[in-house]
């Protein structure tokens, strides 16, 4: 230095600085390199310390079954509100009357709505025991006509055969009648021969000619009577034809008019089917207009107010919450740490507006927080990119706060390996993500 100060440093007392001598001195300087190593080698056994890796999440507290998390009470039908029977945070069992509406629809104004459509189902019942009357009946006539067009078709067809050995008689007597002829004619030109010759009288001559007028007259008398068999037995098989078909025909018509009666018959009992569906219609509607309350638990918020006032089919009056409810975290993880999740794994929980002191890294020195441990873990991922993870209490542990209510936030903490805190350093400044280990002794006992 060129000392251009007027001030110059070895012009002043050592002594009168303290700290400066202390320096100076060969133990504080033996005192400073102990300090150093004893840091490194202390950083050395704390690098090799056990670290348990998590994954980190914020979450929500939800109800763990759907039929227990905050539901809006609907109503079924359209209406005029009468009256309101709860108000904000009254508690209400299952059943319990929340509010009365009258009806606003002309079509159901009638107060003896249900008393007529009952009477018109009654009427509608009474019909079709009619037609299935009507149908008994129209099935005995049926029966009755095959019985009956049974015996005539019998009777025509015993006519028929009657007829049939009536021509075989007369065709007997017509050929006998035949042969007498030829007798007779025969004797009539032997007499004739032997008159001529005078072996036989005029009167014996005239009397075997009478005797084939006789025979030619059976002979026609004979062939008439065949004729008429003949004609008999046309007129037997058209008496059989006509009874045939006249029977079939009033059988056909008696089941036509039975598959009529039936048809009206299936009509009515459709139309009494509808009634039976809006006389019961009718009386749920009637029981629609008292809405109840679907479970136990507290009316949180009215959403519909006033009197007179006209709501709509489905619209929200109101809002529920369960009185019983199990409870649990919905918190959201990365795509990359999902492979490092599986159901049944620990979690430690902290909850908003509980005290805790967190060592991520040490769980177990941690206080205030609570155990958990994955319930389910979802196949896809909601619109932000993130795999929702849900986490119920666990059973082994401290139980979660009375006080908890759905809604509130909590940090999660799901627990994975544990590791040397150096190596976890490392991962963090490399970001590499945590470690996944299989189960090596589950893969070697399937592979044998």
């Amino acid at each position: 230095m060129l000392n251009l100060s007027p001030n110059n440093i070895n012009d002043f007392d050592k002594n009168e600085l303290s700290a400066l001598t202390r320096v100076e001195r060969n133990k504080s300087s033996k005192n400073l390199i102990r300090t150093i190593y004893g840091l490194f080698i202390l950083i050395i056994i704390i690098t090799f310390l056990p670290w348990t890796q998590n994954i980190r999440s914020n979450g929500k507290v939800i109800a763990l079954r759907p039929e227990q998390r905050p539901q809006t009470i609907n109503t079924v039908i359209s209406g005029k509100i009468e009256k309101w029977f709860v108000k904000d945070g009254d508690i209400v069992k299952k059943g319990d009357t929340i509010l009365f509406i009258s009806e606003i629809k002309d079509a159901y104004f009638d107060p003896n709505l249900i008393g007529r459509t009952e009477k018109q189902l009654k009427n509608k019942e009474l019909s079709v025991a009619s037609y299935s009357d009507k149908v008994k009946s129209l099935d005995s006539r049926v029966d009755a006509l095959i019985e009956t067009g049974r015996l005539k078709m019998q009777q025509a067809r015993i006519k028929y055969n009657q007829a049939q050995l009536k021509l075989k008689t007369d065709s007997i007597e017509y050929h006998t009648a035949q042969i007498n002829y030829k007798i007779a004619d025969t004797q009539y030109e032997r007499f004739e021969k032997l008159f001529k010759e005078g072996l036989k009288s005029q009167f014996e001559l005239e009397t075997r000619k009478l005797t084939l007028q006789r025979a030619q007259a059976n002979q026609i008398a004979a062939q008439q009577k065949m004729m008429q068999s003949r004609n008999d037995i046309i007129d037997a098989k058209v008496e059989y034809n006509s009874v045939d078909s006249k029977y079939r025909d009033e059988v056909s018509k008696a089941e036509s008019e039975k598959f009529s009666a039936l048809s009206s018959m299936y009509d009515t009992e459709i139309d009494v089917t509808k009634l039976q569906s809006q006389v019961v219609n009718y009386s749920i509607r009637n029981g629609m207009y008292f809405i109840l309350a679907p479970q136990d638990g507290i009316v949180t918020q009215i959403l519909s107010s006033g009197l007179g006032e006209t709501i709509k089919q489905g619209d929200a009056i109101a809002t529920i919450m369960p009185a019983n409810y199990d409870l649990a975290i919905e918190m959201k993880v990365r795509p990359m740490d999902l492979p490092l999740i599986k159901k049944g794994q620990k979690v430690r929980v902290q909850f908003d507006g509980w005290p805790a002191i967190v060592f991520s890294g040490w769980p177990n020195t941690s206080f205030g927080t609570f155990g958990g441990e994955v319930y389910a873990i979802d196949n896809f991922t909601g619109e932000d990119g993130y795999f929702r993870i849900l986490v119920s209490p666990s059973k082994n542990q401290k139980k979660w706060p009375k006080a908890l209510r759905v809604g509130g936030g909590s940090i999660s903490m799901i627990l994975l390996n544990d590791v040397p805190i150096g190596y976890e350093l490392w991962r963090l400044v490399n970001g590499f993500p945590p470690d996944f280990y299989a189960n090596n002794t589950t893969s070697k006992t399937k592979a044998k």
